[in-house]
């Protein structure tokens, strides 16, 4: 029973290490999509990719990885809640639901992410001040001053979950779909074509896993369908979190104001969905090494 023992902390540590490369392989992807998100004024006339050209020259190419820092104290119990939650969550609904097949993965999947924002949310929060900061006009120090001054200047702890309506809405049908996609493509696959798409695990061989370069096409895939559909609530989470450093906070209080401030102040377009081609093009690999690394760190650690 030893190996049982630490079940839920490996799977702990697995998520989080998921998380962490994930992040960190997309992390410049991440600060322009904030920059671009909530129109910043230094950049806010450029594109994607002038943009990522644009900061190095402005800030040095560590400025691309801005925010970063505070965003892997996020990620790892971020990426660790999620996975476990995940876990606990589908033998929950299986076994007092009853339910099973594709509906309870994608109520795990909702329910785990949710658990996963709320726990992590206020980390989250300085981690958009910071990254969308420009160099030469910081207002916070650092990750603890920006804890300290969100907590003074804005009311306590509720000033740490501004935007946290859109992000729950918008998690639900992400989490839920990616963890859906992600699974449903998985058991169509190694159902179809066991010998062309899986392997046995490393740890288990009873266990078929998919071969590597198809759990990263099956992710991708997931994150991609996921995207569209909340990125949105995306948007209004960033414009909501980033509140007080925003010159028209005053018009974004509540979710619904703010997805009507966007979308008459700038369209679909170029308002509701700004940033999402990057977003794309940073959420298919980051889902694709999320997916991978966990299912990865499974085998290491022994969890099938």
């Amino acid at each position: 029973a030893a190996h049982r023992d630490f079940y839920w902390l490996r799977s702990f540590i697995a998520g989080g290490v998921a998380g962490c490369c994930a992040k960190t392989t997309t992390a410049p992807l991440d600060r322009v999509k904030i920059l671009l998100q909530a129109h910043n004024h230094h950049y806010k006339h450029l594109g994607v990719f002038s943009t990522l050209r644009a900061v190095p020259k402005k800030e040095g190419y560590l400025g691309l990885y801005k925010g970063n820092g505070a965003m892997m104290i996020r990620i790892f119990p971020y990426g660790a809640i999620q996975f476990m939650a995940f876990d606990q969550y589908k033998k929950v609904i299986k076994k007092q639901l009853g339910i099973s097949g594709h509906v309870h993965r994608l109520m795990a999947g909702s329910m785990a992410g949710i658990t996963a924002v709320i726990c992590t949310y206020p980390l989250d929060m300085v981690r958009v001040r910071l990254a969308f900061q420009v160099k030469g006009e910081h207002k916070y120090m650092g990750i603890i001053h920006a804890f300290k001054m969100i907590y003074t200047k804005e009311g306590g702890f509720s000033g740490f979950y501004r935007g946290l309506m859109p992000t729950v809405v918008g998690m639900a049908p992400y989490a839920g779909f990616s963890f859906f996609t992600f699974g449903t493509l998985k058991s169509i696959g190694l159902a179809q074509a066991p010998n062309l798409l899986g392997r046995p695990s490393l740890d288990n061989p009873d266990v078929l896993v998919l071969k590597t370069h198809v759990n990263l096409l099956c992710g991708g895939i997931a994150g991609a369908i996921a995207q569209t559909i909340s990125y949105p609530l995306d948007v209004t989470r960033r414009r909501m979190q980033l509140g007080a450093v925003l010159p028209d906070s005053e018009k974004c209080l509540t979710m619904v104001q703010t997805l009507k401030y966007v979308y008459q102040q700038h369209g679909i377009r170029r308002g509701l969905y700004r940033g999402l081609s990057l977003n794309y093009i940073r959420c298919i690999p980051s889902q694709a090494v999320a997916f991978t690394t966990y299912e990865l760190m499974k085998q290491i650690l022994h969890l099938n």
